[in-house]
Parts: structure tokens; C-alpha cells; sequence
């Protein structure tokens, strides 16, 4: 191995250089085997918690594993990192895997049948849900033009989106009663819109920006053994103890000159300090922590600070919480085919904004239950999704009267008060979690791609042989096209090796050239 100078001391190379590695999620495993990959032999990964995965965990309920991080890989197609990477070790199904399921060009849950109920007890049929959801469908295409064009009409997602729902709407002939029920369908689209975003409100989504996130063609999929056992191969091809577990970092100190006590004749220009006193010095640091943590401690976690232009963007990028409650049942009483149930409340209309009363009102943002096939693996079980105020306010709640109300809603839409409660409830609590403070991110209004580039440029931001690389950042929110995936994770971990592996090639083609 050629040793060059990397400007933290004498002699340094892809051998003996220390990288620090913070946080053990997909980003970070994709990042150390990429490190390992390129030759260098001193990494470290440090995760705060017991578990490694970050916001892929995968846990036991009944007779099946669930998912209280990431469900789906979203577009399995030979673009998807994760899916490329998942068949490559045979983790997946042989549906999945096929070249018809890769080809399907769709956004969103796998297809299947839908259920809608509305709040006085009705079903409601395909001849009036089929529009609305077309008519969703088309004005989110719709949406998404604007990237292209340079130039948006409003400034959010939301905005767009309700005045060209109200255009359509004046052409409508339906009565009062119809014309009502179609813009409730409409909202239950916007509910599972901030699902799959991670929002609030469409309105924090910005319009220009939002058709610059690739969708890939494929049909979601899950792991039939839980998202974790793709995790648990990455885990065992790495070397025994690189990682560290219940070791929260406190402050990553850069840019200055440390010793290591058993090395006092070299220095290092980055310091990790952990939470229990401990010191790491490093040659470079990769944080792979969630934006939502950034957010919170951006002002101690990085000293000296963070350039302002840094500082922006973390403010500006959005970063949510959708949370997921499972209930499982001793028996279903949902038809074997049907894929989703969704919950119509007939007196709510993404026309008219309002604010609902958390205490009372906050399962109003359920956008209904998905149903986990097969029953084999998972027995029944129901999956409900909500995302913004109501899903932090939730986490507030006790597993008892997070079962009694959603029980409550069940008898209500059905029109069955017979139905028996959930016999187990499982839930995620993403926004209560000190070390993700929430979901994932999205590109809020007033922010822009940029500002993930921005998050993305490493310490120092022009760096030279004096001052070379010190600090990176990887992690979902870091990838422009693919923010909020775990593909988008993985392929930033590959992104940050390969930049420190860049980064000692270029000295190395300098000292060749002196």
C-alpha cells in the first residue's frame, strides 16, 4: 500500500488512517463495506443504541416479523441499490425478483384491492372511488412538472393541489351529498400523501422541488425474512467488533490536533467524544445520524460549528414523523382478497383547513389499514399508518388507549360493534426517539435540492493537503434524487467511501507527478 502524507501527520495511508464511522444504520454498514472494500483497515462504527439498523428495525408480533422502520423497498428495479443488493444474497422472493415485477411502472403501495368505509358505516364502490383516485393520481403527475419548467404557480404541493381540485370540482354535476363524498376521498389521498412524504401537511411540501424525487419502476416489495436480514448479512461480512453499540457520540470536535494515548507521536484533526467520556481520534468521520437529530443538536454535536450555509439547510429541509401502529387479530373481519381498508370521513375536504383537537380527534389522520399478506407469514394482522402532529401526539398515548380507540373507529366505519378488539398492538414511536426525532426527510417549502447537497458537502468544504477531509455526512436526507429511501441511504454510504477513497488517489496521483 503506497503511504501518503494526507495532512493529519507523517506517513498516512488507506491502512492506517482511522475513520469513524456514527451511527450503524444502512448508510453507515454501506459505507464501512465499501471503506473495507477500498483498502482501508481502520474503521470504526459507533451506534447509540443496543441495535444496529437505525430506522430499519424489523421485530416479532404473533407468528410473524413486522416492520416498525422501513416496509417496502420502493421500486425494486436495477436502479434500487437495496433491491440489487438484497437479490445478490437471495433475500428475496421469487416474485419479486422477476422481470415483470421490475418492469411495472407504479408509484406507491403494491396493487391490490381496496376497501373504502366511510364514517357513517357504508361502503363505498369502485364507480365513485376509481375516479377520485385517478383524478389524484393525475394532478400529482401533474405536479411534478413544474421541476422541469424552473417555475411553479404556488409555492407548495398542497396549494397546487386544492386549486386544482377546486377546478375540477366546479365542473362536477353531482349533487351537495356526492359532490361532498368526492372531496372526502380526495382528502384520504392527501392523508396517505403526507404518509409517503413523512409531512404534516402538503402545504410544507415545496411544488418546484417535489418532481425532482426519481420514483423507480418496480412493484414494492418486503423481505419475506424482515428488512433486518439485510442488515444481518451486511453485519456478518463485516470483521468482528468494528461496531460499538450503546455508544452515543457527543460532540465530534474537527479541524485541530489530537493524540490517541497509545500513539502520542501522531496527531489526528478530529476528535469523536462520546457521551460516557470516552475519546476516538480520528483521521475522518462519517455521521450517518437522521436529519431529525441534526436539527435538534447541530449547535453542540459539531465544534467548531457548522458553516452557516450548512446550518440553512439543515433548518430548511423538512424532516417528519409517519408512524405505523400494527393490530393483530385472532380472526379478520376483512375479505381475504382485499390488500387495504381506507377510511372516508364524510364531513372532511382538502378545501377546507382545519386543526383538529389531538386529545379527541387524532386518529381523524388514519389513512386506513393495510392488510399484511400472506396470512402464513404475518397470521392477521392490520398495519395503520398516520403521519405529522397527530402521530407524534399519539406516541403520548398508552398501548391501551391507542387499542380502545382504533377499535372504537373499526366498529364505527363497519357498522359492526360485534367485532372483537385486537388481541396484541404494536407501534413505532420515530418522533419520541432521541436519536431519530422522527421519520425521514422531504424537501419542505423555501428549501431545494441544493440545500441536500448542501447537508451532503463535507468538513472541510475546500479541502486541501493541509487541510484535508475531515467530516462527512451520509444518511437518506444527504441523497438528492432518493431522500427518504433506504436505497437513497445505502447509496450515500457508497457515495462518502468512495469520496475519502478519491480523496487519498488524488495525493497519491500528486506525489507520483513530483
Amino acid at each position: 500500500m503506497t503511504q501518503v502524507d494526507s495532512g493529519g501527520g507523517p506517513g498516512r495511508g488507506l491502512d492506517n488512517s482511522v475513520v469513524v464511522i456514527v451511527g450503524c444504520g444502512i448508510a453507515a454498514l454501506g459505507a464501512a463495506h465499501k471503506l473495507l472494500r477500498h483498502g482501508f483497515r481502520q474503521v470504526k462504527v459507533l451506534e447509540a443504541k443496543e441495535r444496529g439498523g437505525g430506522r430499519i428495525w424489523s421485530c416479532r408480533l404473533g407468528k410473524g416479523l413486522i416492520e416498525i422502520g422501513a416496509q417496502w423497498i420502493h421500486g425494486p428495479s436495477k436502479q434500487n441499490a437495496v433491491f440489487q443488493l438484497a437479490s445478490q444474497h437471495g433475500l428475496l422472493d421469487e416474485k419479486a425478483i422477476s422481470e415483470e415485477n421490475q418492469a411495472v411502472q407504479i408509484a406507491g403501495l403494491p396493487p391490490g384491492v381496496s376497501t373504502y368505509y366511510t364514517s357513517s358505516g357504508k361502503r363505498i364502490g369502485p364507480e365513485i372511488t376509481d375516479p377520485m383516485e385517478e383524478l389524484y393520481s393525475t394532478l400529482c403527475l401533474k405536479s411534478r412538472e413544474f421541476f422541469e419548467s424552473k417555475a411553479e404557480p404556488v409555492r407548495s404541493l398542497g396549494e397546487f393541489l386544492k386549486l386544482e381540485i377546486a377546478r375540477c370540482a366546479e365542473e362536477w354535476k353531482d349533487d351537495t351529498e356526492a359532490r361532498n363524498l368526492k372531496l372526502a376521498l380526495l382528502n384520504v389521498e392527501f392523508k396517505m400523501e403526507c404518509c409517503i412524504s413523512g409531512t404534516d401537511s402538503l402545504d410544507l411540501i415545496a411544488l418546484q422541488p417535489f418532481g425532482e424525487y426519481v420514483m423507480l419502476p418496480g412493484i414494492d416489495c418486503v423481505f419475506p425474512g424482515g428488512f433486518k436480514s439485510l442488515i444481518d448479512t451486511m453485519m456478518k461480512s463485516l470483521p468482528k467488533d468494528i461496531v460499538s453499540y450503546n455508544k452515543p457520540v457527543k460532540c465530534i470536535h474537527w479541524n485541530g490536533s489530537f493524540t490517541a494515548p497509545d500513539a502520542l507521536e501522531r496527531s489526528y484533526p478530529v476528535l469523536v467524544e462520546c457521551e460516557n467520556g470516552e475519546t476516538i481520534p480520528a483521521d475522518h468521520v462519517i455521521v450517518t445520524v437522521p436529519l431529525g437529530f441534526l436539527k435538534e443538536h447541530y449547535k453542540t454535536f459539531i465544534h467548531p460549528p457548522l458553516p452557516s450555509s450548512k446550518v440553512n439547510s439543515i433548518q430548511k429541509m423538512g424532516f417528519g414523523t409517519n408512524n405505523k401502529i400494527f393490530l393483530e387479530f385472532e380472526e379478520p373481519f376483512w375479505e381475504a382478497e382485499c390488500k387495504l381498508i381506507k377510511l372516508v370521513w364524510e364531513d372532511e375536504s382538502p378545501l377546507v383547513s382545519t386543526r383538529p383537537n389531538l386529545q379527541k380527534a387524532w386518529f381523524r389522520k388514519i389513512v386506513g389499514f393495510i392488510v399484511l399478506h400472506p396470512v402464513q407469514r404475518y397470521g392477521h394482522v392490520l398495519l395503520a399508518v398516520l403521519a405529522g402532529e397527530e402521530a407524534n401526539f399519539m406516541e403520548s398515548l398508552s398501548d391501551s388507549e391507542v387499542k380502545n380507540c382504533l377499535t372504537q373507529v373499526i366498529h364505527r366505519f363497519t357498522g359492526n360493534p360485534l367485532i372483537p378488539p385486537p388481541k396484541s398492538i404494536m407501534r413505532s414511536k420515530w418522533h419520541s426517539d432521541r436519536y431519530t426525532k422522527g421519520s425521514y426527510s422531504y424537501t419542505a417549502v423555501g428549501s431545494s435540492g441544493d440545500d441536500i447537497d448542501v447537508i451532503a458537502e463535507p468538513l472541510p468544504i475546500k479541502s486541501t493537503k493541509e487541510q484535508p477531509l475531515q467530516v462527512l455526512f451520509a444518511g437518506e436526507a444527504t441523497h438528492r434524487t432518493f431522500y427518504s429511501t433506504t436505497h437513497g441511504a445505502l447509496q450515500s454510504g457508497w457515495r462518502e467511501a468512495d469520496r475519502l477513497n478519491d480523496h487519498y488517489l488524488s495525493f497519491i496521483s500528486i506525489n507520483a507527478n513530483l
